[in-house]
């Protein structure tokens, strides 16, 4: 991550998909926003998205929105 965020030069509205690349940029302090959408179905597998974290991650709501299918939630990372 940080051979790309030099690269190219700042990384501004990029997307991480998945527990395992969300872990790494979140110990890498690179990521400033985190949106998860929660659906109302147990599939009783997968990753934990917040299992593995390097040290305590506060949070700050920005944005619920509630829908019938779905809560879209937005964080933003505290630093």
């Amino acid at each position: 991550m940080n051979a790309a965020s030099t690269s190219y030069g700042p990384v501004l509205g990029r997307l991480v998909h998945g527990a395992y690349t969300a872990q790494r940029a979140v110990e890498a302090g690179v990521l400033d926003e985190l949106q998860i959408h929660q659906i109302p179905v147990l599939f009783g597998g997968g990753l934990r998205l917040f299992e593995v974290l390097p040290s305590r991650v506060e949070l700050e709501i920005v944005r619920v929105i509630d829908t019938p299918d779905a809560t879209h939630i937005r964080y933003r990372v505290r630093r």
